[in-house]
């Protein structure tokens, strides 16, 4: 696919969602502005065929009214939702940084090494309901295992890494792998049958990262300066972030499981937040603490 006809693709579905609903005649009137169209109308045939191309590689459904002839986005669930934003920003970045070779030097990327070497088999292998085998090396172990085999049940991906979270074969439990730890990897021919019982949204609803605790969630309250609020409301913690605004300080509220990867976020913040409740989170922030500071008197 050209560079210039994915950009086409993305102008028409962020200029429809944009409006919300849109006339032909409106769209064809902002297409003559855009950089794409050179003066030009955009044809009805090509708007159709553009059509069809978006509902294909990003699953997204350009509706026509037929009352009122207005166009409008339909992405289905959330969670659909949110998955298509995130491949339209994928797209549009590696359109945009396809323009940007002759600066590449000035510019810095995060690396996400899991998504180029074994994303593609394990998204196949949830496609089609088979089982993933692959060496496992962890952090915390000095040799790895070998012939783990996993049913893999979702994909997230948390601080640039790509996790695979399945039912482990041999242990019958459900267990989190991250796939730069991965080597070795290859689909079984045998398939599986997804759980009935098991709601992928529902697993990680209440988990901050990719520690899928068992525990009961918590509701959490921490508060943080005027500047720190700033940064929380522009990038939320959890989906489940609600905030009260006092004059010089905030209170944010989540209902989440007391995970090792959420108290490590929030040290990350050091002095700017303090957590409020629940006193369990308290007491781990504590402990925390002042482990460090024992290291540092030693």
């Amino acid at each position: 696919m050209s560079k210039n006809l994915l950009s086409r693709y993305i102008w028409i579905i962020d200029t429809i969602r944009r409006h919300g609903t849109i006339t032909r005649e409106r769209l064809n009137e902002l297409w003559m502005r855009s950089p794409y169209s050179d003066g030009n109308p955009l044809p009805r045939r090509t708007f159709f065929n553009y059509r069809n191309a978006i509902e294909e590689l990003f699953k997204i459904s350009i509706e026509c009214n037929a009352s009122t002839f207005e166009y409008s986005i339909n992405d289905g669930d959330p969670h659909n939702e949110s998955v298509t934003d995130w491949m339209l920003n994928s797209a549009a970045m590696s359109n945009v940084l396809t323009d940007a070779h002759d600066v590449s030097h000035r510019i810095f990327l995060e690396d996400v090494p899991s998504s180029r070497l074994h994303l593609d088999a394990v998204i196949d292998a949830l496609k089609t309901n088979h089982p993933i085998r692959f060496t496992y090396s962890p952090y915390n172990r000095s040799l790895p295992t070998r012939n783990v085999v996993v049913e893999p049940y979702f994909l997230k991906i948390f601080k640039q890494r790509w996790y695979a979270t399945g039912r482990n074969v041999k242990d019958n439990q459900i267990k989190t792998y991250a796939l730069d730890r991965m080597t070795e990897v290859s689909i079984e021919p045998d398939d599986f049958n997804l759980p009935d019982d098991f709601d992928a949204e529902e697993y990680v609803r209440d988990s901050f990262g990719i520690i899928f605790s068992q525990g009961e969630a918590k509701q959490v309250a921490i508060s943080t300066d005027s500047r720190q609020a700033k940064y929380f409301r522009a990038l939320p913690l959890h989906h489940s972030q609600t905030e009260m605004v006092h004059d010089t300080f905030s209170i944010f509220n989540y209902k989440l499981k007391l995970t090792p990867d959420f108290v490590q976020e929030l040290l990350s913040y050091g002095a700017r937040i303090t957590v409020l409740s629940p006193p369990e989170l308290k007491a781990m922030m504590i402990t925390e603490l002042q482990n460090s500071l024992n290291k540092y008197k030693q």
